[in-house]
């Protein structure tokens, strides 16, 4: 007999993709998509068409264009460009049913599906399957997938092997189990190609990228006793460089890689809104508690939260003092 990865819940979700049958779906992501995100609405929605069930990959943002490569033929559509009669919403990877965006939840006022890791998620929609100790929410779907023996393609097999390569920081983050590589290797057994991934997502950058890393590095801060690391991304960088807003992806990590820091910090002035990401290297830091404390969220390693109608100067302050007060509650691991 071959291993259940996630038994109760695949059959969970056997039964609702079976209900699904003769109805239209529209797969839904969080805004600002990263890897996860995108492998899971691609795996999702070439799952349920295989199957025979009309299904649709919606997301509020454009897939990054470091992702672009996975889509392949996958129907995937702006919330600006769908009509939704007739359709159910199914979200993936979205912890907080905000994060789809206005446009969509003015279309779809009620989710039928959520799937899901964040330990943070809000548990929003008529169907909930919501498994935090995943490293990914392409994980959970890899083991559905393979649980249930659905027939699946090369494409859905890269896009949820780019989705836990991402999310897990290429197998390295504290979530990585046993059963992530596990899966990982079935995935390549259907068609994932590991270095092809690596291409894409690693070796493939624009110079302006490199010059916001640059930039990044530039203004990076050390914060009580070193074991906080802070960088800035402040209003007009952006510009300066010539990168655009997914070139940030990743530049946290180089402020959490540094010997003795604890909590790496990235902050972006977006223009209208600030991005805040927070990782640790341990998740006794619990960095989604600070983040929770600015209407963010996210995993005990790593999280993010938007702060509206503030600047970089006004609001650092604040999450200073909030992680430091964070580090004293919490002491040493």
């Amino acid at each position: 007999m071959n291993k259940k990865y996630f038994s109760e819940q695949s059959s969970q979700f056997a039964k609702i993709v079976e209900a699904f049958k003769g109805q239209k779906i529209a797969v839904i992501g969080h805004m600002r998509p990263d890897g996860d995100c995108i492998g899971s609405i691609v795996a999702v929605t070439r799952l349920l068409n295989s199957i025979g069930i009309q299904a649709v990959g919606v997301n509020r943002d454009p897939v990054p264009q470091s992702l672009r490569v996975f889509v392949g033929d996958t129907p995937l559509l702006l919330a600006s460009e769908l009509q939704s009669e007739g359709y159910l919403a199914v979200t993936v990877d979205c912890a907080d049913y905000k994060r789809i965006g206005d446009r969509l939840m003015e279309l779809f006022p009620e989710i039928e599906l959520n799937i899901d890791h964040h330990i943070s998620n809000k548990n929003y929609a008529r169907n909930n399957i919501v498994i935090d100790s995943a490293c990914a929410t392409a994980e959970i779907l890899a083991g559905f997938y393979l649980d249930n023996e659905y027939s699946f393609d090369a494409c859905i097999a890269q896009n949820l092997y780019v989705g836990i390569a991402t999310d897990t920081g290429q197998f390295r983050f504290p979530s990585t189990t046993q059963a992530t590589f596990e899966i990982a290797r079935q995935l390549c057994e259907h068609g994932a190609n590991p270095a092809s991934a690596a291409l894409e997502l690693y070796e493939n950058e624009s110079f302006e990228k490199i010059k916001l890393l640059q930039t990044f590095l530039g203004s990076l801060q050390m914060k009580f006793d070193n074991r906080v690391c802070i960088g800035l991304i402040k209003n007009g960088v952006y510009e300066d460089t010539g990168a655009n807003v997914d070139d940030s992806e990743g530049l946290v990590d180089y402020a959490r890689a540094i010997k003795g820091v604890d909590i790496g910090v990235l902050l972006e002035d977006r223009k209208g809104f600030l991005k805040g990401s927070l990782r640790a290297k341990n998740p006794f830091y619990r960095v989604d508690q600070v983040a929770n404390l600015f209407n963010g969220g996210g995993h005990a390693c790593a999280a993010g939260l938007n702060v509206e109608k503030s600047s970089i100067d006004e609001f650092l302050p604040k999450l200073l003092v909030a992680i430091k007060n964070h580090l004293d509650a919490l002491g040493n691991p």
